[in-house]
C-alpha cells in the first residue's frame, strides 16, 4: 500500500493524505496530480519504522527544542542569543 500526501497551496498549506492499494490506481492518481500541478510526495508503508538508538534520540530531541525556539523567536515570543555573545562565552 502507498500513502500519497498531497500539498495544496491555497491561502495556507494544507495537507491530503491517500491510501492506494491498486498499482494502477497509484499511477492514475500521480497522473491527475501531475496534470493538475499540486505537489505530493509517497511514504511507502510496507517498510517498517525504525526505532532510533539513544544517540538519534539525542539528536532528534535537540532540533525539535531547536526548531521549537526558531519558531517562538519568530512569534516574538522569545529573543536568541547573539552569536557573538556566545563566542564570547566560549
Amino acid at each position: 500500500m502507498i500513502s500519497i500526501i498531497i500539498f495544496l497551496f491555497l491561502l495556507e498549506m494544507s495537507r491530503l493524505i491517500v491510501d492506494i492499494e491498486d498499482e494502477k490506481m497509484e499511477k492514475a492518481v500521480r497522473a491527475i496530480f501531475d496534470a493538475l500541478g499540486l505537489d505530493y510526495a509517497e511514504q511507502r508503508s510496507d517498510i517498517p519504522e525504525k526505532s532510533l538508538t539513544l544517540s538519534e534520540q539525542v539528536i532528534y530531541d535537540r532540533l525539535k527544542k531547536s526548531a521549537r525556539e526558531i519558531r517562538l523567536y519568530k512569534e516574538g515570543k522569545i529573543k536568541l542569543q547573539d552569536a557573538g555573545d556566545l563566542l564570547n562565552e566560549l
